[in-house]
């Protein structure tokens, strides 16, 4: 066949057949009775080899060592093709997301287009004091992308910029909540207790919800974190939580105060001071924690503990009867 018509059937353009011709990688090795060079069988097959090793990303000039040399062994070149293929692949998706995040912070000019950017480029740095400066230093009338700011607090691991983050985030009110309570589905521990101190300090309904389904979570730690939280909201389905964080510390303070507001509530002071008193009472309760826990009590509004604490200043551990005593003496 003459160029045009292997054109027509292969696919290839001519200009690309002699290219091809002209680097040596496919010649045609026929002539026509006028003189005509054509392709033969074999060529065209040739064609479809290179095509098929140029549809791998590889050179024509890999490509050329390939076919023509017969003890060429392709694992090597695969390799690193693949090294490349996986590098190039990533960059694009950096780039996809880099898109994305300018996408749903639905920029107004390229002014915020250029801040987002700027915000993209300083998170992405490996310093930690350019990562926080990014967070901190938004231009006064670009607002903050709350879907970039909560993806980023789940993966950051330096304490000041994941606080710098999070007050970023509050600011965006509860827009970011969403991406942040992704989080608490993965099975990185670390990035659940980042989501939940993280919607501790979000507004809304949907994220009392989650915060208050981390509760079941399997990690201590992060039940703290959200019964702590939650506490802080008023909700009293952190109260057997709040108990126990009184009962483990740390945190043992916070969470007394916490109930102590709670027990403000007639409806649940009984309840609180009766867990507080059944921990008191149990076998296991050791000296660090009946301390915590007399300490507690002092929490709670009024005398309502009054009766108790005279009780304790007559515990048999004397640092739990001297705490008790000076409480006493306070609250009368």
């Amino acid at each position: 066949m003459l160029i045009g018509e292997v054109a027509r059937r292969s696919g290839v353009s001519a200009r690309m057949l002699r290219h091809y011709d002209a680097l040596g990688l496919v010649r045609p090795t026929g002539r026509t009775r006028g003189g005509y060079r054509e392709y033969r069988p074999a060529d065209i097959r040739r064609i479809f080899h290179v095509e098929s090793l140029r549809s791998l990303g590889l050179s024509l000039r890999e490509i050329g060592r390939a076919l023509d040399d017969p003890g060429f062994t392709p694992a090597a070149l695969v390799g690193d093709l693949i090294r490349k293929t996986e590098e190039r692949l990533k960059q694009e998706q950096e780039l996809l997301e880099r898109l994305r995040a300018v996408d749903a912070a639905e920029s107004a000019g390229w002014r915020d287009v250029l801040r987002i950017v700027e915000l993209l480029n300083g998170l992405g740095s490996e310093s930690a004091a350019r990562r926080q400066q990014a967070v901190l230093a938004p231009a006064a009338d670009v607002p903050m992308p709350a879907e970039l700011l909560g993806e980023a607090v789940l993966t950051e691991s330096d304490l000041n910029v994941a606080g710098a983050l999070r007050w970023a985030l509050a600011r965006t009110g509860r827009d970011g909540a969403a991406s942040v309570a992704s989080g608490l589905r993965s099975d990185d521990v670390d990035i659940r207790r980042r989501a939940v101190l993280a919607l501790a300090e979000l507004p809304g309904d949907d994220v009392t919800k989650a915060l208050t389904d981390a509760l079941a979570d399997a990690d201590a730690t992060l039940r703290r974190y959200a019964a702590l939280a939650l506490g802080a909201r008023g909700v009293t389905r952190a109260v057997p939580a709040l108990v126990g964080v009184v009962v483990e510390g740390p945190n043992d303070v916070e969470a007394a105060e916490l109930l102590g507001a709670m027990a403000g509530d007639p409806q649940w002071a009984d309840r609180i001071l009766s867990a507080l008193v059944g921990e008191l009472a149990s076998p296991t309760a050791d000296s660090a924690m009946r301390m915590r826990l007399t300490q507690a009590l002092a929490e709670m509004p009024g005398t309502s503990a009054l009766d108790t604490l005279r009780q304790l200043t007559h515990d048999d551990n004397r640092a739990v009867a001297m705490l008790a005593t000076a409480l006493v003496n306070k609250l009368i």
